[in-house]
Order: C-alpha cells, then structure tokens, then sequence
C-alpha cells in the first residue's frame, strides 16, 4: 500500500498466513534478524511497552507481527510476502485518529438519532452482549456509567483508559449509554449490554494501526459480539485497502466478531467533492458506517463509494447527536460519521441479544431489516439500521 510519510509511523505490518505464527515469526527473524515479543505472554500490555524490549511484536491471536525495519530489513520482506511461505502480505503502519468530530450548538424524550433507528420503540436492551468500543477510552465516573459493566484495557503507552479527551465517551454513551435520563433525552442504545472500553487512542484524538490490532485482538480475545470504531485515516480514489486488516476482519468474523467502522469525513459535497471511505472502514469485511442528518440526508461531509475499493455499508444519524461527554459538562452535541457508527453498533448489539446471530449472520439481518432511501446505494449502502 502507498502510504505517505505524514501518515506512517515508520514501523510496518507483518500479516503472516493463517495458522502459521509460529513459523512465520521464525521467517520473519530469519529474515531481518528481528526479535518479536509474543502478545500470548505479556496479555494486555500496550504496544509501546512491549517495542521498548523487542524489535517487534507478534499480535498471536490475529497472525499480525509489528515491527521497527530498516530498509533492507523492508525490502526482504516485501520480496517475501511476494512469494509463497509464511508471510502473506506487508505494509506500512498508519497513524489513525477519531473522526472528526464538529461541537454544533434537545431533542425531545429521545435523541432524534434513537428515533430514526427506532430503539424508542424496540424491546431488546443489548442485555448480555459484549460490545467493544475502541477510541479514546471512557470517563469512568459519569453518572450515567457509574453503574455499568464495563471492562477496560488501555493500548496507549502511558495513559490510562480515562477518556481525557471526550470522543471516546461521547460514542459509548450512543452505542451502550442509557435510554432515560434525568438530565435529558434518553441517548443510548444497547443500554444493558456489557461495555469493553478499548483505548486505542490517546487524549489527543490520535493513535496507530498496533494500537488498534491490539484492541481488536482484546476484543476477540473477549468474545465480544461487536467492535466499534470510530476512527480510521483517509484514503485516495484507486488505493488499495489493508490487506492486514482484512485478513483481521475475516479473522474476526470467524471468531464470531463483527467490525463496524466510521467511513470518513472528508467529502465536502456542498463543493461537488466526495471522498473514498477511509482506512480501514475500506475493507470488505469491516462494516462501513456513512452519516445522515435529521432530514435523513446524506450529511455534507460523510465520504461515500467513489470506486470499487471501499463502500458504504450502512448509515446511521451523525448529525446533532447529543450524548454523553467528560467532566462538569456531561453532555455534548457532535457532527460526523463517528457518531454515526455507534448508532449501527448498538443496533447490531440488539440483534445480536434477539437473535443470538453473529458476524455474517447479523450483518445480514441488519441489512434486511434496514429502512430503503430514497438516495444513491454509493452513499448509504442498504439504508438506515433500523431496530429490531
């Protein structure tokens, strides 16, 4: 994959055959000399604590190994993963952020987002399914959490799960937050699943590939039903999606996890400009999340299918969405297809508690069930989630 210097971190991704780390970590030191960690013996640790006493490290659950490479080191990797052996593909490690996420200036009962996909009117709550939200953490002390189960696990060297940025809790309040409130609208959907708050990124909105494949594999490794993302990088027309994360996608979804990511925002189509979805919501086997307004129109900036690389799944409300947020201010509205996607992730919780599907199973069930538009497939895919 092409990927500039202002969006690589230097280090790269080593996807490895399928059942085949074990030797395929031997390939790789063969290879570049290169020690790895293994994930399997140091369960939980962020990637930076364990590149401090390794030249890489192997994410064991998901065949991925994560390595510093110089550039003969690259190069004879890039010739094997060319080859037949061990080493399926390589590229570079992206930096990866929260989607955009624009404060806009309530709604009634009910957010307007809940309303659109019905789960004012659903029975399901999401009650003993396993959510997994990977973004910046989560305050653990609003009220509205506080009595919640919630499992944490921080992937960011350094910081703790304690969301001090708010993006993280502004998204989990949407996907597993409370569907009544004293202090306002109801904003939550799967409002008695079981919260995996997953920080992958740091209090500045900002992470990597490792980061996430290490959230992913904890979520796996969980047995969550579903993993939230609102996150990613942008992607040119024509470039080609990760050939790491979709192996991880298909990986996950034979482990009975579903991936559902945020599609960008970086269309402007009040300009005529529509961008590609974004990494890694691009590849085929992550669900991808486009954004609507309370007028159920495409929003402004939702990026859309512009080839054959990378579509629009489904969309959610990404508009105004009120929910919840760190701090004496305990609530926010936000703007984009971050808050989009956990608005198709609580959806899919209620699914998956109705009909006890997963992975493919509840991604065709969401799919029959969604409400038809009026708009370009491009741009929704099979429409608005709608609940069960």
């Amino acid at each position: 994959m092409t990927t500039n210097e202002e969006s690589s971190t230097g280090r790269y991704l080593v996807l490895l055959e399928d059942d085949s780390t074990i030797i395929g970590t031997r390939e790789l030191t063969r290879l570049t000399g290169i020690h790895c960690a293994n994930t399997a013996d140091a369960a939980g640790a962020a990637p930076g604590e364990l590149f401090r006493t390794a030249g890489g490290i192997v994410l064991n659950e998901l065949g991925i190994a994560l390595i510093n490479a110089g550039p003969d080191q690259a190069s004879a990797l890039e010739r094997a993963a060319r080859e037949t052996g061990p080493i399926a593909a390589f590229e570079p490690e992206r930096r990866v952020f929260a989607i955009g996420a624009a404060p806009t200036a309530a709604d009634g009962e009910f957010t307007w987002g809940l309303q659109a996909v019905r789960a004012d009117q659903t029975q399901p709550t999401g009650r003993g399914v396993r959510v997994a939200v990977l973004d910046t953490g989560v305050d653990l002390k609003h009220p509205d959490l506080a009595d919640r189960d919630i499992v944490t696990g921080s992937f960011v060297d350094g910081q703790e799960v304690q969301d001090g940025h708010g993006h993280g809790t502004h998204v989990i309040g949407t996907s597993c937050g409370p569907r009544s409130s004293q202090a306002g609208p109801g904003y939550g959907i799967a409002s008695e699943a079981s919260i995996y708050a997953g920080k992958v990124l740091d209090d500045e909105g900002a992470g990597t590939d490792s980061g996430i494949l290490s959230g992913i594999q904890w979520a796996i490794s969980n047995n969550c039903a579903v993993v939230s993302m609102s996150l990613g990088a942008p992607a040119q027309a024509g470039e080609p999606f990760s050939a790491a994360f979709e192996r991880v996608a298909q990986r996950a979804m034979e482990r009975g996890t579903l991936i559902i990511a945020a599609a960008g925002n970086e269309s402007q189509r009040s300009s005529g400009v529509i961008a590609p979805v974004g990494h890694p919501a691009n590849c085929p086997s992550i669900m991808a999340v486009g954004a609507v307004d309370p007028q159920i129109q495409v929003a402004d900036f939702s990026s859309g299918t512009v080839d054959e690389i990378g579509q629009v799944d489904f969309v959610g409300p990404g508009v105004d969405v009120y929910s919840s947020w760190p701090g004496a201010e305990r609530y926010r509205k936000l703007s984009g297809t971050s808050m989009a996607t956990p608005h198709v992730s609580g959806v899919a919780a209620l699914y998956a508690q109705q009909h006890a599907e997963r992975a493919w199973g509840l991604w065709a069930r969401m799919s029959s069930a969604a409400r038809r538009l009026t708009l370009p497939a491009t741009d929704v895919g099979a429409g608005l989630v709608q609940a069960p």
